[in-house]
């Protein structure tokens, strides 16, 4: 089975799960890590994830994979919080953070450029725009197929 039909499996077996307890599916990755492979879920609900939260979705997971059994060889099953920097990667990421600092790298310069912070102003299929200015409003046009990882940006 392929890696994107694994994510998907696992997602179509999650979402009824998450639905019920009211937390949010923000991603489900399956990923080879040196000689070990791993099934990620990030989950979210309004207020953070707590420890008992992931161990309570892990469980029942655990049961649907088990009953499943659609992955051959062993795996690492881990169930978290996406973190304060989480990723945009669903139309809900963007919507949630219109007005908000977000961080994006490019796979190539955009007007010399690869790295960008600033407010997200809008996007579509195509681009993200963000006001990147300091003092006075500017605004960069990305392409979204240049966009390597665009994610939440916090200031420490």
């Amino acid at each position: 089975m392929s890696k994107q039909s694994i994510e998907a499996k696992t997602e179509e077996l999650l979402t009824p799960v998450l639905e019920e307890m009211a937390f949010e599916l923000v991603d489900v990755e399956y990923v080879k890590e040196g000689a070990d492979y791993y099934l990620r879920a990030y989950i979210d609900k309004d207020g953070g994830i707590t420890v008992n939260d992931c161990e309570a979705v892990s469980r029942r997971l655990e049961v649907l994979l088990d009953a499943e059994d659609f992955i051959s060889g062993g795996y690492i099953l881990e169930v978290s919080s996406p973190g304060l920097t989480r990723a945009l990667k669903k139309e809900k990421d963007y919507i949630r953070n219109i007005g908000r600092p977000v961080e994006v790298h490019t796979f190539k310069p955009v007007d010399g450029v690869k790295e960008f912070i600033g407010d997200l102003l809008r996007y579509d299929k195509d681009t993200v725009v963000l006001d990147v200015g300091q003092e006075e409003p500017e605004e960069a046009v990305i392409p979204r197929d240049n966009i390597s990882m665009i994610r939440q940006y916090f200031e420490f």
